[in-house]
């Protein structure tokens, strides 16, 4: 089957810049956002300075906490935002609207760690600038981290974070949390502000006062500290679901209900009866005439215009929903918008195409896409000439173009291809993520189908992985090997899990992760994506066998069954191309000809790691890594990688974690590449992000 190479960039251009590792870059938009959590002569203190971590006896207990963050308002902006500094999914942010100043809840897991603290793990990007966070000339990069997260954060001992802020340098942050002792469900960390008080924060949390007392070990009458940490115990989640909240509109005045007195005229009444009746007649009327000026613009129209003689209003479904402009979220795309929207001037009738019965009801409901004449498509891509083209696929070509001062990629799809199409648009206008490729929108012409996706600066991952040198591309470093790995599985884990409707991607691969300007990873490519149904068992969608051969998991090859834990298998294989620098389906060692035998890059790992006892003796494990890692890499954190791939592709799916588990071992896993990383200081290769060819 070929190779995808949607939306993937492969223009003849130079290297882009190095970016700064890509692990945090909305924090200057953070540091606009922050109020002042820390004021007065406390604030002198260092925010978090006198806060120590909750101490802890079980060493292997994991338990739900929440941490109160001080949001400048609740919506899609400061969500992501949120997110991407927590390390956290959309369903885990909650928002106490109500109350001034405004608070964000974050939901993670809290763990007690061999120093017998309760701490989870984050981290975090040192702005272009440290002056611009409030922090001292002479700040380390803790005082910047501890000052961006109002005092919920900590810096493991030594590494990077007590050197000088250097820009773009990644810290490893612990957020203080805790876990319950005591009859309550949950612990939320609250960093004290001037003015609280045990009581005003008994009556804040719904908590009583003797269980805050109780929870902070406090002794008598202590008073509330500005800007150390307190732990607030809960029964129930905070909060309400973190939406676009906005203040509600103001209530319109009372109608003055009071009649004014009047004499009793016992011999005249006001005619109230004939007056309502008449306002009823009159209404009705109305209601008839624009009932009757809209059947008369709609059918009459089509019959006054020649070109739709013989036609179904059917085939007039993508006219019926263009718009004339993009729309926005957050500094994203937002491809569907809400409401009927009007045709432009610029889409003539002669380049739509029909769609089948029932589509726009189906797939789009009360969202619509943005849709784009023929001609906009036209021009954007230089009437598609070569030097934009960006690859093939296969369901159809890609294309660079830039639309509205936008640069965009436009798949290109004969029109027999309208199933995939509207698959492709139904999931994408249903499911937004930071680590799934968004959708613009689309247009048609009368053979063929466009879709419209934002633009992805530096190409597919397979590129970076399968012989990058002779592509113009360099080769990644593991710090970004293991980013890309924790995106592109925060974006499986969405649809698996955080959507109203459950979806298996079913065509996982390299070449269908994609890398932005940052090297963030996007997962692309939903025409073969599938909605799977609940049951008591599992959820699956039995289905003929789609997808790339090398990423398809025994039991779908066998029976056709589409799970989520199918996804989990190709993604194991991409973590052992991650790791290796080969492709799914690879030749022996050293021989490259045509006749040779191919087998599985999962059965070469799986054989490898066989020999391979621990991460001290990596024996022929270390003869499949990526020789342009050049042995700047955590020998540790390769075999976790490589033992976490094991168990993606296990044989009997029962066995493979799910995809929640997978966030979590490789959030573990970048935390400790992090952790190293800090100790190659002396290294720059290390720090570069793009490992140099030889």
């Amino acid at each position: 089957m070929p190779h995808h190479h949607h939306l993937a960039a492969s223009r003849p251009e130079p290297q882009p810049q190095l970016p700064m590792p890509p692990h945090r870059h909305l924090v200057p938009l953070l540091l606009l956002l922050l109020p002042l959590a820390v004021s007065g002569s406390d604030a002198d203190a260092g925010g978090n300075a006198t806060s120590a971590p909750l101490a802890c006896s079980e060493l292997s207990r994991v338990c739900t906490a929440f941490l109160a963050f001080p949001a400048a308002g609740a919506g899609a902006a400061n969500a992501t935002l949120l997110e991407s500094m927590f390390d956290a999914a959309p369903g885990d942010l909650t928002a106490d609207a109500a109350a001034s100043p405004g608070y964000a809840f974050v939901r993670k897991n809290c763990s007690c760690l061999p120093s017998r603290t309760y701490l989870a793990n984050t981290t975090y990007t040192i702005p272009s600038s440290a002056a611009a966070s409030g922090a001292a000339p002479n700040a380390t990069a803790a005082d910047v981290a501890a000052a961006a997260y109002a005092g919920l954060a900590v810096p493991p001992p030594g590494g990077a974070a007590q050197r000088p802020p250097r820009p773009g340098a990644v810290v490893a942050l612990h957020l203080l949390c805790g876990c319950s002792s005591g009859p309550w469900n949950y612990l939320l960390s609250y960093v004290g502000v001037d003015g609280d008080t045990v009581e005003s924060l008994s009556s804040r949390f719904g908590a009583s006062m003797d269980a805050i007392e109780a929870a902070n070990a406090m002794v008598g009458p202590d008073p509330i500290t500005a800007g150390k940490v307190y732990y607030i115990p809960l029964n129930s989640v905070p909060g309400q679901a973190y939406a676009a909240l906005s203040p509600p509109a103001p209530a319109p005045a009372p109608a003055d209900n009071t009649l004014p007195e009047t004499p009793d005229h016992h011999s005249t009444k006001f005619p109230y009866g004939w007056v309502i009746g008449g306002m009823g007649v009159a209404l009705a009327l109305i209601a008839i005439a624009l009932l009757a000026l809209v059947l008369w613009k709609f059918f009459g129209h089509n019959l006054q215009d020649p070109n739709n003689q013989g036609k179904s209003p059917d085939q007039h479904k993508f006219q019926l929903l263009k718009s004339g402009s993009f729309c926005y979220g957050s500094g994203r795309y937002l491809c569907c918008q809400f409401g009927n929207a009007k045709p432009t001037r610029a889409d003539g009738g002669d380049h739509h195409t029909s769609v089948p019965k029932g589509v726009a009801a189906d797939v789009f409901d009360k969202e619509k896409p943005v849709v784009f004449s023929y001609e906009e498509i036209l021009t954007s891509t230089d009437s598609f000439s070569d030097a934009n083209l960006l690859g093939h696929g296969t369901y159809g070509s890609v294309y660079y173009g830039v639309l509205r001062d936008q640069e965009v990629a436009i798949k290109r799809m004969m029109a027999t291809k309208t199933k995939e199409f509207i698959v492709e648009m139904k999931v994408l206008c249903k499911v937004h993520h930071a680590s799934l490729v968004e959708l613009i929108g689309y247009a048609a012409s009368k053979d063929e189908l466009f879709l419209v996706y934002e633009y992805s600066q530096n190409g597919s991952l397979k590129n970076h992985l399968h012989d990058p040198e002779s592509k113009g591309y360099s080769s990644l470093s593991w710090i970004f090997r293991v980013q890309i790995a924790l995106d592109a599985a925060r974006g499986l884990e969405y649809i698996h899990e955080h959507t109203k409707d459950h979806y298996v991607h079913r065509d996982i691969k390299s070449s269908n992760i994609l890398l932005d300007g940052s090297f963030r990873a996007k997962i692309s490519d939903f025409g073969l994506a599938k909605l799977v149904v609940k049951s008591s068992d599992a959820e699956a969608s039995v289905t003929k066998v789609v997808g790339t051969f090398g990423y398809l998991a025994p039991e779908y090859l066998r029976d056709g069954l589409a799970t989520t834990k199918s996804d989990v298998y190709a993604f194991g294989v991409v973590l052992f191309e991650l790791i290796s620098g080969k492709e799914a389906i690879t030749r022996a060692e050293g021989d490259a000809s045509s006749n040779s035998e191919r087998r599985s890059l999962a059965s070469v790992m799986l054989t490898a790691l066989g020999k391979c006892p621990s991460s001290v003796y990596m024996g022929n494990l270390k003869d499949c890594i990526d020789r342009n890692l050049r042995d700047l890499y955590p020998h540790d954190c390769v075999y976790k990688m490589a033992m976490l791939a094991k168990q993606c592709v296990d044989e009997d799916p029962v066995l493979r974690p799910d995809m929640k588990q997978v966030v979590i071992t490789l959030s573990q896993i970048l935390l400790s590449s992090i952790e190293w990383e800090a100790s190659q200081a002396g290294n720059s290769q290390v720090f570069s992000g793009l490992v140099a060819g030889r």
